[in-house]
C-alpha cells in the first residue's frame, strides 16, 4: 500500500516539478488571482454593493475554473503522447490509475493554492462587518468540488489526444454543456418541472446551491461522482493505449464491462441519492436554511395534521425558479421535525383544475403576472408563487412578495433570493395555529391560575351607580369561575377594613388612592379591579363602568396571562391628509410600519385626547407626537401605572424633505415634561457621527460664487450607523439586529430613579457628536469636500434608545385633568411590570425615510421597523420569533468608509495575492537549489 501511495506522490511531484519549471504554473496563479480579484472589486463593485459577503467572489466561478482548469489540465496526458514517453510510462509496473491519480493530485494542489491567494478577501470582509463564515467555507469547498470534477475532465480529454489546443477545446465544450445545462440562459425556455431536472444536472446550479453555506450530501456527492468518472474513462483511455492493434481479448472485454459498470453505477447513484433530502448541514450563522428551536416549539404544539402546499405554475420567472426545490427541501424538513404532523405537498395548480379553483375562491390564491422570454418571443405570464399554511379551519397565505427578497444595482442584473424561509414559514405556522386555538377556551390557553382581587368599598361607600355596577360584575365573575376550570379565583377586599391598613397598603404597593364622584367630592371610596398570577399583576381598566363593557375588559387582561392570541397594539401617530402626505409635507408618516405590524397584531389607532386608552390595548405606542395636552399625557401616564409598556418614537426635531430641499423643522411634542418626571431628557440638538449610513441627500454646491442644488449618494452623518457595539447585545430586542440607521436622532440623558431600572439599547460610536444647528442640507465646499456643522473635540457617545422599568410615580399629583360625571380614580405608582421603551427620533420609521434608504440599499431597508416589532414583542412577552426575524441575506451591510478606505483596502488584497505568489515562487527556487545540491552530492559519491 505504501508503495502504492509513493507512485501516486512521485507522479504528483514530477508533475508539479514540471508545472512550476514552466510558465504553465505562473499563468495559471497569476490568471487566477488577477482575475477573481477584478471581479471581486470591479465587474461585482464589491463596495458598491455595500453587502458583507464574498458571493462576488464566488459567483463567477462555474465559468472561470473552465477555462482555467481546462488551461491547466490540456498538456497532462497529450505532452506525453506527443513526445513519446506516454509508452514508456505505461510499460512500468504500476496499475494505470496511480498515474491519473498522481496527475490529478498535482492539478488540485495547483487549484488549492490559487485559492488560497484570495484567502485575504473574506478576512479583510470579516475584519470590516459581521461575515457569515458558513457560507464563505462552503463556497470554497464547492470551489474545490467543482475544480476538481473540471480537472478530471480536462485530464481525460488529455488523454485522448497529442494535441494540447484540441484537449482545451475538448475539456471547455464538455464542461461548458454540464455548466449551461442548468444555467438560466439555457433553463429560462422550460417549465419548472424540467428546469429543477436540468438544474439537477448543471454543475453551476449545484455550486450555488453549496455556496449558500448549506452542505447537501447530493450535491457534494453529484461532484465527487462525475470526478471519478471521469478519472475512470481517463484510466480505461490509457489501458486501451495499452492493448495491441483492435484484437478483442477477455481482458479488453472485461476492462470495458468494468468501466461501463463503474461509470454507471457512479451516475444513477445521484438518481438514487436524490430522494434523501434530509441529509444537509446548514453552516450558515444562525441556520438561515435549517429550522431552529422557536420552529420546533410551534410544531410540537400541533395536535392534528398541519398541511403545507406550496402552489408553483411550471412556467415562472427564471429568476424565481431555483427558489422553488429550496423551499420544497425546507418544507420537507418541516415533516420529519414534526414527526409526521406536518403534510407537505407542492403542485402545479395548471395540473390540479379543482385546487386551482379552491385556491382562488377559498384562500385567495391568485396567480401574478410575470414577463418571461421564450424562444420566439417574449410574453406575459400568470405564475402562481405562493405556499399555503393549513391547520383545522384556519389558513395563512405567503405570497412571493412575503418570501424573497431583491436587491437591485446600477448596471447589474437583480439577485433574488428567498428573504427569511424559516421565519416566514414559521410566522404563519404560529399565526394559524393561534387562530385555530382562539376557537378554543380562554382558559386553555392559560397555564397558571390567575386569581382577581377587588379592592372595592363597602356598599355604603359606594356611589349608587357603583353598587350596581359591583353587583353585575359580581354575578358575571360567578358564572366565569365556574367555568373556568380552575383557572381563574376572585376574591375582594375591602380596603378600609384593620382601620386602613390596607388602604395604607395598597397606597404604597400599588398607588391606590381613594376615589372621588362628580357628585359628592367629599364622599371616597375605593374601587380597584386586579389579577395576578405568581409572576405578574395587571390593573383592569375601569372605564365608564359600564356592566356591558366589563367581560371585554377581563379578557383583555387574562389574555395578558395566556399564549397563543393575537395583541392589540393602540399606536397613536400624528394626523396627515392625503394631500400633505402626498407632496410629503406635515408629519411624518409610518405605513410601512403600520403594514408589518397588522400582520401579527390588531392595531387601534388612539385618539389621547379623551384621555383614555382603549381597554383592549396590551401596548400603546406614541410615534412622533405632537402638542399633546394634558388629558392625552394623562392616558399615557394612567396606560404606565397599570403596568403597561409604552414605546414612544419623539425628539425636539422633525425633517421634511420636499422639491428638492431638507428643512428641519422644531417639534414639540409635548412630552418633554412627562418624561423628565421620570428621569428621560431629550437633548435640543442632533447626533451626528462620522459612522453613518448612505442617504440620498439634496446638497448645496458651491462654484464661482453660485449655489446649485443636486442630489446626491454620501454617507450622511445624521444617519447614524448602529453596529456591534451601538446595539445591545445583551437584550433580546436588538441583540439579533445586525444593523440599524437611525435618522435626525436626538441624545437621551437618563437621571436614575429609586425602583427603576435602565436598559440602554442604542448607542452611537465614540466618534459622534452634536449639532444644534437647523441647517442639515450638506454643502459642497470648492474642494470637493461635505461640510457639516462639526465639533470634533467634542465627540462622545450619545445614548438613543433605552428601556426604563419599575416602579414609576405618577406624573399627576392632584386628581385627572379631565372633569367628567364619572368615579374619577388616579394610580399614583406602578407595578414592576411598567415599562417605558424610547427611542429619540421622529422620523426613524417614516416612510419617506425608508424609501431613501431604500435608494441607498438597493433593496427594502426593514431595521428600524424590525427593531419597532421586536420592541412590540417583546413587551407583550412573545419573543420566541425575535431570534429568527432579522436573518435577511442582505442585511449585512458594509460599515460607512471613505473612498481612500476603500482604495487601501482593496490594495492591501492585490499586495497580500502578491506576496503569496512571491512565497510561492520563492519556495520553489529552494526547493529546486535543494534538489540540485542532492544532485551533486549524489554524483560526488
Amino acid at each position: 500500500m505504501s508503495s502504492t501511495a509513493g507512485v501516486a506522490r512521485r507522479v504528483a511531484q514530477k508533475e508539479l516539478l514540471l508545472f512550476f519549471s514552466s510558465p504553465v504554473a505562473w499563468l495559471f496563479l497569476i490568471s487566477f488571482s488577477a482575475i477573481t480579484f477584478f471581479i471581486f472589486f470591479w465587474v461585482e463593485a464589491f463596495f458598491a454593493r455595500n453587502v458583507a459577503d464574498v458571493r462576488p467572489l464566488f459567483e463567477w466561478m462555474p465559468v472561470l475554473l473552465i477555462f482555467l482548469c481546462a488551461a491547466l489540465a490540456m498538456r497532462s496526458w497529450s505532452e506525453e503522447r506527443r513526445a513519446g514517453t506516454l509508452e514508456h510510462l505505461l510499460t512500468q509496473p504500476a496499475s494505470p490509475w496511480l498515474f491519473v491519480l498522481g496527475k490529478f493530485r498535482a492539478c488540485m494542489f495547483m487549484l488549492i493554492l490559487a485559492l488560497a491567494a484570495t484567502a485575504p478577501l473574506p478576512i479583510s470582509v470579516s475584519l470590516m462587518a459581521n461575515l457569515d463564515w458558513g457560507p464563505v467555507a462552503a463556497g470554497y469547498v464547492a470551489t474545490s468540488l467543482l475544480g476538481a470534477t473540471y480537472l478530471s475532465v480536462g485530464l481525460f480529454a488529455s488523454s485522448r489526444t497529442d494535441n494540447s489546443i484540441v484537449a482545451l477545446i475538448v475539456t471547455v465544450a464538455i464542461c461548458g454543456a454540464l455548466y449551461l445545462a442548468g444555467s438560466p440562459v439555457f433553463t429560462e425556455f422550460f417549465d419548472t418541472r424540467t428546469t429543477e431536472l436540468l438544474r439537477s444536472i448543471g454543475t453551476g446550479a449545484r455550486f450555488e446551491s453549496i455556496t449558500r453555506g448549506v452542505f447537501d450530501a447530493r450535491d457534494l456527492w453529484y461532484y465527487l461522482s462525475l470526478t471519478l468518472v471521469f478519472l475512470t474513462l481517463n484510466v480505461f483511455s490509457l489501458e486501451r493505449h495499452r492493448w495491441a492493434g483492435h484484437s478483442a481479448t477477455r481482458r479488453h472485454r472485461y476492462w470495458r464491462l468494468l468501466t461501463i459498470l463503474i461509470v454507471l453505477n457512479l451516475l444513477l447513484s445521484n438518481v438514487w441519492l436524490s430522494r434523501l433530502d434530509n441529509l444537509r448541514l446548514d453552516l450558515t450563522q444562525g441556520r438561515v436554511f435549517s429550522i431552529s428551536e422557536p420552529t420546533y416549539h410551534f410544531l410540537e404544539q400541533l395536535e392534528e395534521p398541519l398541511l403545507i402546499r406550496g402552489y408553483f405554475s411550471a412556467k415562472t420567472h427564471p429568476l424565481l425558479a431555483p427558489l422553488v426545490p429550496q423551499l420544497r427541501d425546507l418544507a420537507e424538513e418541516y415533516a420529519v421535525a414534526s414527526k409526521g404532523r406536518v403534510i407537505v405537498e407542492f403542485v402545479d395548480p395548471a395540473n390540479y383544475p379543482e385546487l386551482e379553483k379552491e385556491a382562488n375562491e377559498r384562500f385567495g390564491i391568485t396567480p401574478a403576472p410575470f414577463q418571461i422570454a421564450d424562444r420566439y418571443q417574449t410574453a406575459l405570464v400568470n405564475s402562481y408563487f405562493n405556499i399555503l399554511i393549513k391547520y383545522g379551519d384556519e389558513h395563512q397565505t405567503l405570497g412571493f412578495r412575503d418570501l424573497i427578497e431583491v436587491r437591485t444595482a446600477a448596471n447589474d442584473t437583480a439577485d433574488v433570493l428567498l428573504r427569511n424561509p424559516e421565519y416566514d414559514l414559521t410566522r404563519a405556522i404560529k399565526n394559524t395555529l393561534q387562530d385555530y386555538q382562539m376557537g378554543g377556551g380562554l382558559f386553555e390557553r392559560i397555564a397558571q391560575p390567575v386569581e382577581l382581587i377587588g379592592y372595592v368599598s363597602p356598599d355604603e361607600y359606594l356611589p349608587q351607580p357603583l353598587q350596581a355596577y359591583k353587583q353585575s360584575i359580581q354575578l358575571q365573575l360567578a358564572d366565569i369561575v365556574a367555568r373556568s376550570g380552575g383557572k381563574l379565583s376572585m376574591r375582594f377586599i375591602e380596603p378600609e377594613a384593620r382601620d386602613g391598613a390596607i388602604a395604607k397598603r395598597i397606597l404604597d404597593q400599588w398607588g391606590f388612592r381613594p376615589m372621588t364622584s362628580q357628585a359628592d367630592q367629599d364622599q371616597t371610596f375605593y374601587f380597584y379591579l386586579t389579577l395576578a398570577d405568581q409572576n405578574q399583576v395587571v390593573q383592569l381598566p375601569m372605564g365608564d363602568f359600564n356592566p356591558e363593557d366589563f367581560r371585554m375588559i377581563l379578557d383583555t387582561g387574562l389574555k395578558r396571562f395566556a399564549t397563543g392570541f393575537t395583541r392589540t397594539v393602540a399606536l397613536s401617530i400624528p394626523e396627515v391628509s392625503d394631500q400633505m402626505a402626498r407632496h410629503h409635507l406635515g408629519a411624518p408618516t409610518f405605513n410601512n410600519l403600520e403594514t408589518a405590524l397588522s400582520v401579527d397584531h390588531s392595531i387601534r389607532l388612539e385618539d389621547l385626547a379623551d384621555g383614555a386608552v382603549t381597554a383592549e390595548a396590551d401596548v400603546l405606542a406614541v410615534l412622533a407626537p405632537q402638542r399633546l395636552d394634558d388629558a392625552s399625557l394623562f392616558a399615557i401616564d394612567q396606560f404606565l401605572m397599570r403596568g403597561g409598556t409604552v414605546v414612544i418614537a419623539t425628539s425636539p426635531f422633525s425633517a421634511q424633505l420636499s422639491d428638492g430641499k431638507l428643512e428641519l423643522q422644531d417639534w414639540d411634542s409635548g412630552l418633554q415634561d412627562w418624561l423628565k418626571s421620570h428621569g428621560l431628557s431629550i437633548g435640543d440638538s442632533l447626533v451626528l457621527d462620522k459612522q453613518s449610513s448612505l442617504f440620498p441627500a439634496p446638497v448645496v454646491r458651491d462654484a464661482s460664487g453660485h449655489q446649485f442644488r443636486d442630489v446626491q449618494m454620501l454617507d450622511y452623518p445624521y444617519f447614524i450607523d448602529l453596529r456591534k457595539g451601538g446595539l445591545s447585545h445583551q437584550h433580546p430586542i436588538t441583540s439579533n439586529l445586525p444593523q440599524l440607521t437611525m435618522a435626525w436622532a436626538s441624545p437621551i440623558t437618563v437621571t436614575r430613579q429609586q425602583g427603576t431600572r435602565l436598559t440602554t439599547l442604542l448607542t452611537s460610536s465614540a466618534e459622534s457628536w452634536l449639532s444644534d444647528s437647523m441647517d442639515i442640507t450638506p454643502v459642497l465646499d470648492t474642494g470637493g469636500t461635505f461640510v457639516f456643522d462639526n465639533a470634533e473635540d467634542k465627540f462622545a457617545p450619545q445614548k438613543l434608545g433605552v428601556i426604563l422599568r419599575g416602579r414609576f410615580q405618577s406624573y399627576f399629583e392632584e386628581a385627572p385633568p379631565l372633569p367628567n360625571s364619572r368615579p374619577q380614580s388616579l394610580l399614583t405608582k406602578a407595578s414592576e411590570a411598567a415599562r417605558i421603551v424610547l427611542f429619540s427620533s421622529n422620523d426613524f420609521l417614516d416612510d419617506q425615510v425608508l424609501r431613501a434608504q431604500v435608494m441607498a440599499s438597493g433593496t427594502q431597508y426593514l431595521g428600524p421597523v424590525e427593531l419597532f416589532l421586536n420592541s412590540v414583542d417583546w413587551a407583550l412577552q412573545d419573543d420566541e420569533l425575535l431570534s429568527i426575524r432579522s436573518r435577511g441575506h442582505f442585511n449585512r451591510t458594509l460599515p460607512p468608509m471613505d473612498v481612500r478606505a476603500q482604495a487601501i483596502i482593496e490594495g492591501l488584497n492585490y499586495a497580500l495575492a502578491v506576496i503569496w505568489l512571491l512565497i510561492g515562487a520563492l519556495a520553489f527556487w529552494l526547493n529546486k537549489r535543494a534538489r540540485l545540491r542532492r544532485y551533486r552530492v549524489g554524483l560526488n559519491l
